[in-house]
């Protein structure tokens, strides 16, 4: 049965101001896990601390690709401190990608120091990966095509809805090396997209949900870049339908 989890920065403006407060809500909704984004200058004990206090699970971490190149050491200890295994690489500029193949270079070695720490390396997408091409192939397909089998997926699926591709395809695709998917809606406005709470937009995230569980996901993650209602009660919409979606046969622990 799936965990579910919720990525922080969706509440980022709220947990600037509270941190510890903004965690203990999101418990107090029930999600099980939070993936984070960014510490606003706690200590890594101050987050242990809070993290056990509310009984909440680590997911992961979106660590920027320069910090792991640049700051390794660093990012390691923190991460250690925390308890948490999954780095996660959130995104890449458009200067970074301009060359994919030392992206590649400096992914693999970085997975190779990780697993020296008893840590896993993720890479999640947004939709350029999808729309750009390496010989003729997605580049995030290719990225993970060349990197080794330990260079795991966190699938955004609303992004690869959003590049015209089938996120359930993607998920069965990528199944046995995808612990964590993340769970999105949006609609377009204009032609460009806004995220919006579950169930509100156009992504099929029912079909989502059940291909994550019949993949072997562990974590479903909430997130919503950008909320036009206030982000509790956008998390909490979020959270109200998938009780629906348990109550009608999915499958995720809530």
């Amino acid at each position: 049965m799936l965990k579910l989890g919720l990525q922080l920065y969706t509440l980022r403006d709220l947990l600037e101001q509270d941190f510890k407060g903004t965690l203990a809500k999101v418990a107090e909704l029930g999600y099980q896990g939070v993936e984070f984004h960014h510490f606003y200058g706690h200590s890594a004990e101050e987050v242990k601390s809070f993290l056990d206090e509310f009984g909440l699970e680590m997911v992961g971490t979106h660590v920027q690709y320069d910090s792991l190149v640049n700051d390794f050491d660093q990012v390691v200890s923190y991460h250690k401190a925390i308890g948490n295994r999954n780095i996660i690489v959130p995104h890449l500029s458009e200067e970074q990608r301009s060359d994919w193949s030392s992206i590649f270079a400096n992914l693999k070695e970085i997975s190779n120091k990780l697993k020296q720490h008893d840590m896993v390396l993720l890479y999640h997408n947004h939709d350029f990966e999808l729309t750009e091409k390496i010989n003729g192939k997605t580049a995030l397909d290719t990225l993970f095509s060349t990197l080794p089998e330990e260079v795991l997926a966190e699938l955004d699926t609303c992004w690869i809805h959003y590049a015209g591709y089938d996120p359930v395809e993607y998920i069965a695709a990528y199944e046995g090396r995808l612990p964590i998917v993340h769970w999105k809606d949006l609609k377009r406005i204009d032609g460009s997209p806004l995220t919006v709470e579950l169930g509100q937009g156009e992504v099929d995230i029912a079909a989502v949900g059940d291909a994550a569980d019949k993949a072997g996901v562990e974590w479903i993650v909430v997130e919503q870049d950008l909320c036009t209602n206030p982000p509790l009660q956008s998390i909490e919409t979020s959270l109200n339908w998938i009780k629906q979606y348990v109550n009608n046969g999915g499958k995720v622990n809530v």
